[in-house]
């Protein structure tokens, strides 16, 4: 005879921390990001700008605090949550409220707070701030082993515009910002920083993260974000830096070139860029074999954007404008 359990109604002492125990046991990849970063390192980098935009007096609602609003907007990368639904997900599961230290009853950021929080974060430059620093802690721990780089760029879609003929043409001639004047709420929602572009065969609209990666770690270097059109080898120069002297640099062969070969000299690296082909003159069996060689340190940058595209939900962007898009981008990173 099957046993039937029958509900209290009432929520005992320990409930809340039995539920968090079976939680761990499961696997709850909260709990293991807390475990292995302390997100206090930030708070002197978040305090000293984003205090710098609070009321100048004493009136009205307490400000919540800067790190726990800084793990709301990695909680939306993480899940891919927008700013109604992170704050709905916050009152419902328990993870979310243990991650981020509050605890049944504790008032919740709406989603007006979050987003005017996220504004401030990306438009005031703090995310590629607070990369740096995290970027530095890798080092000084000994996780960025600087044995050698690959470089490598991905889409990021942005939501499509529909504009006219000529207000297209005013964008590409940089003169956008002159457009819709006039309709300021319509102004709000026009992206014209993203660009079309097509790479085998198929169009994409949107933005370019461009990142140089460590070989052995694969934890991101440095990165930036252009429009959808800049080519890959574009961003070289302004990917490495002095610190990759010495190292091997891997990438595909959408990095060759005399002006690629010149960067990678000057910053005194080992060229190690998959060579290219070309009309009546195409690789010899040598260069394939040593392509081929190439490629098996290379393709490890695929793996991180992969995660980023599978995990971080890393390859689309909701926001208007390349700003805010590179501060999206660089919180997934």
């Amino acid at each position: 005879m099957a046993q039937t359990y029958k509900k209290s109604g009432k929520l005992g002492i320990f409930d809340e921390q039995e539920t968090c125990e079976q939680l761990s046991a499961i696997g709850n990849p909260l709990e293991k990001i807390s475990l292995v970063i302390d997100f206090e390192m930030f708070r002197n980098t978040l305090e000293t700008v984003l205090l710098n935009q609070e009321k100048k007096n004493n009136a009205g609602a307490k400000p919540y605090d800067v790190v726990m609003m800084f793990k709301i907007i990695i909680l939306q990368r993480y899940y891919g949550l927008g700013d109604t639904q992170i704050e709905y997900q916050i009152l419902d599961r328990l993870s979310f409220k243990k991650f981020l230290g509050l605890t049944s009853g504790d008032k919740v950021p709406d989603e007006k707070t979050v987003w005017a929080f996220r504004e401030v974060l990306t438009n005031s430059g703090l995310v590629e701030k607070i990369f740096n620093e995290f970027n530095q802690y890798l080092n000084d721990q000994g996780l960025i082993m600087n044995e050698g780089k690959m470089i490598d760029a991905s889409f990021t879609v942005a939501p499509r515009q529909r504009n006219t003929k000529e207000e297209n043409e005013q964008i590409k001639a940089g003169k956008g910002e002159e457009l819709w004047n006039d309709q300021p709420n319509k102004k709000r929602h026009k992206d014209i920083d993203a660009r079309w572009t097509k790479k085998n065969d198929e169009k994409f609209y949107g933005y370019k993260n461009h990142a140089k990666v460590d070989t052995k770690s694969k934890f991101i270097d440095t990165y930036i974000v252009t429009d959808a059109s800049v080519h890959d080898s574009q961003a070289l120069e302004e990917l490495l830096t002095a610190n990759d002297k010495g190292q091997n640099l891997y990438a595909d062969s959408a990095y060759t070139g005399e002006k690629q070969e010149a960067v990678i000299d000057s910053y005194e690296m080992i060229n190690c860029v998959n060579e290219k082909g070309y009309r009546n003159k195409p690789l010899t069996d040598e260069q394939k074999k040593n392509n081929r060689t190439k490629s098996k340190t290379r393709s490890r940058v695929e793996h991180v954007f992969g995660f980023m595209e599978q995990s971080m939900n890393g390859l689309v962007v909701k926001s208007v404008g390349l700003v805010r898009a590179s501060g999206i981008i660089g919180l997934i990173k």
